[in-house]
């Protein structure tokens, strides 16, 4: 008696199935899935043929049982656009030139941890193509984030970007019409970055001067007189200072033809920008031995500085040992909620406090909107206080100055 065959084992998108043949036909057997699918003829003697009718009454049997929408059955299968597909042709197309209207490749890049989240979401939902994507979904993709605990403005822009790609996916006729639908959302207003104060930075710059966390003091220093990005700080190069003018520049080299052997340069805002060395970060600058990859700052081990590592080296060697120094007795974010963002958040606001014009501070911070720098500006307790201290009753500041406003 011959040797009977052994199954293939198909997993489908919703179960699993053993393919086998009988007189040369091939037939799916899904009784081991809970609850049984029963055995099922393909009515094919290719095998090819075979794998698409067995994905049809795996779509058809996740119907029945509940897991998939019957609206998926009135859709022809060449309609449907699965989730690798329509993520690869978005991709592709954020990846334009510049000149035809592409973000920077920095924009683009935070679009793959957007999709990786959502797509491994909708997939442990059993749904497989864009198509399955509604209201709905996203009304429960927000709530799965809210459960996480992530940020109003973090779930703000990955609901946004997928929105985008829906739009971008119907728009090139990947998907009907009609898988775009209203999903309005309240841009978020203010922030919750935690902004330090100045008692809080010298504490961490006198805790860093213990030798293994020199590097990341004169980070900090500089985050904190130049209100750098960490990212726009972890590129700046020798030639981007100019000791004898006392100035720093940023150089968006996006739309630069010059032939680089490094990668291109840019800045979020897409333009270059200068400002002036800060006193205190001048001798820190002058003091740093120059590598041979022409940037100013490293990372612990002298190399490219990562902003996931400094992140967790601040938080563990840094705000956690301090963080009985500076309680926090509201609900609000305190010293130990504070990143490296925060250095910006407090370069802005120690700016605004000693009056620097707002013209100006825009543009060192690469600003083009002044909302931009109310966001970042933080009135804390005690600088609110130190400026009304300055009011007196006669309508004069206690400096000698009046207070009243001139109505000329």
């Amino acid at each position: 008696m011959p040797k009977q065959k052994k199954k293939e084992e198909v997993s489908c998108q919703y179960y699993r199935w053993l393919l086998g043949t009988r007189n040369g036909v091939y037939q799916a057997d899904g009784r081991s899935n809970d609850p049984p699918l029963g055995r099922h003829t393909l009515e094919s003697r290719d095998r090819a043929d075979a794998i698409e009718a067995l994905k049809e009454l795996d779509l058809t049997m996740a119907v029945e049982h509940g897991l998939a929408d019957c609206s998926l059955l009135k859709t022809e299968r060449s309609k449907l656009l699965d989730f690798a597909t329509g993520r690869q042709l978005y991709e592709q197309y954020v990846k334009r030139p510049r000149v035809a209207g592409g973000p920077q490749a920095s924009t683009a890049k935070r679009y793959r941890p957007v999709l990786d989240k959502f797509l491994a979401f909708a997939q442990g939902r059993k749904l497989q193509y864009w198509n399955q994507v509604i209201r709905q979904t996203f009304d429960a993709y927000a709530s799965w984030l809210d459960g996480e605990s992530y940020a109003y403005a973090t779930e703000y822009l990955e609901l946004n970007t997928l929105k985008q790609v829906l739009k971008f996916l119907v728009q090139h006729e990947h998907l009907p019409s009609d898988a775009l639908f209203p999903y309005p959302m309240r841009k978020p207003q203010g922030t919750d970055t935690y902004c330090w104060r100045q008692e809080e930075v010298e504490a961490i710059l006198i805790h860093c001067e213990i030798p293994e966390l020199q590097w990341l003091r004169v980070v900090v220093l500089a985050l904190s007189t130049t209100g750098l990005r960490i990212s726009e700080l972890a590129n700046l190069r020798w030639t981007d200072i100019d000791f004898q003018r006392d100035m720093i520049t940023l150089t968006d080299e996006s739309t630069s033809q010059k032939k680089r052997s490094r990668e291109r340069r840019t800045t979020k805002s897409g333009y270059s920008r200068s400002f002036p060395i800060h006193p205190e970060l001048r001798p820190i600058l002058l003091d740093i031995v120059r590598a041979k990859d022409g940037r100013v700052f490293h990372g612990p081990l002298g190399g490219k500085i990562k902003p996931d590592t400094v992140r967790r080296i601040l938080i563990r060697d840094v705000l956690t040992p301090l963080a009985e120094n500076f309680p926090n007795e509201t609900d609000e974010p305190g010293f130990i909620d504070g990143r490296l963002h925060s250095f910006r958040h407090y370069f802005c606001s120690a700016c605004a406090n000693v009056a620097i014009p707002e013209r100006m501070l825009m543009s060192w911070l690469g600003h083009r909107d002044s909302k931009m720098v109310h966001r970042y500006y933080h009135l804390h307790d005690e600088e609110s206080q130190r400026q009304m201290a300055r009011l007196s009753t006669n309508g004069h500041t206690h400096n000698g100055s009046s207070s009243v406003p001139d109505s000329r």
